[in-house]
């Protein structure tokens, strides 16, 4: 799929990302971004030569009717992770858990330290553990 998208992304849009040189071109590594919009997780495998797996809020995978079982395809297609938000116990243990599974295959694991996407563009507090 990225080969599909990526390179339509790249033409409308022209993104760019900040410390693209500090990304090992092999082996695994843990990318942490600030969140600006829906579409960084898309953007940021758009510019990279390797698969960039990102945890997603579990709702994206469950959410009801048709507009969410397409999303939850798409989610899924692309290779993103669910992550419960909820604080449930054992929510943070389960998404620690896939990426370390990530990072022990060797690939690239994205996560957004802030723990939601920021509203103005400014740069806020990590969430305790950086992943939920």
């Amino acid at each position: 799929m990225k080969f599909s998208i990526g390179g339509s992304l790249k033409l409308a849009f022209r993104p760019w990302v900040e410390g693209l040189e500090n990304i090992p071109a092999e082996g695994p590594a843990i990318l942490a971004s600030n969140h600006l919009s829906f579409s960084d997780s898309f953007f940021l495998p758009a510019v990279l030569d390797r698969k960039v797996t990102f945890i997603a809020k579990a709702e994206y995978f469950t959410s009801p009717g048709v507009k969410g079982k397409l999303t939850a395809a798409f989610f899924k297609g692309v290779g993103q992770l669910p992550v419960d938000r909820s604080g449930a116990r054992g929510a943070g243990e389960a998404a620690i858990k896939s990426g370390i599974e990530v990072i022990e295959r060797g690939e690239l694991f994205g996560i957004y330290p802030e723990g939601t996407r920021s509203p103005d563009g400014r740069l806020y507090r990590g969430k305790p553990g950086g992943l939920a």
